[in-house]
């Protein structure tokens, strides 16, 4: 039976985590400070600080955490065509799409999280090659943009029509 002060703590820090993402996904990276993740969150401020000394260290934690999620949807999505368009045009859903980019420039820009940037690619890579093995660079290349794209607003139905010509 696990301790109740553990559970709650994973509770404190994933409500500090999805904070992070709304604020990163509503003002960008700049939006994030330990008083505004904590009113987000609806915690006090010296919550942030037990959990995430720093701003970096909440970023950090948080481009992980949503990596992770993306990577396992990823690697769990079946080869199928309706699934795949249905997960890309649901990224852009709430402010997680958006998060989800500013974290991955973050990453980018931060040689110590290029681990993070080579794991989102090596998860598109083994779909591509579940969807169209021939030509899997070109799919993973495509279909990492389509979510960028999804972000903004791209349809359902283009997403579909930028990946038909390369599954078949």
């Amino acid at each position: 039976m696990p301790d109740g002060r553990l559970v709650k703590g994973e509770r404190r820090r994933r409500l500090l985590l999805d904070a992070t993402l709304r604020l990163v996904g509503r003002g960008g990276l700049t939006a994030v400070t330990q008083r505004a993740v904590a009113a987000e969150a609806g915690v006090a401020a010296s919550a942030v600080l037990y959990y995430f000394p720093t701003v970096d260290d909440l970023l950090v934690a948080a481009l992980v955490d949503v990596n992770d999620r993306w990577v396992a949807a990823l690697r769990e999505l079946p080869a199928d065509l309706d699934a795949l368009v249905a997960l890309v045009a649901g990224s852009s859903a709430g402010d997680a799409g958006l998060a989800e980019y500013e974290l991955y420039l973050l990453a980018a820009r931060r040689p110590q999280l290029r681990p993070e940037l080579d794991r989102w690619w090596e998860a598109l890579d083994a779909l591509a090659a579940r969807f169209a093995p021939e030509r899997a660079a070109a799919f993973s290349a495509v279909l990492d943009g389509l979510f960028l794209r999804a972000c903004t607003g791209a349809d359902p139905e283009r997403i579909r029509e930028a990946l038909v010509p390369l599954t078949s």
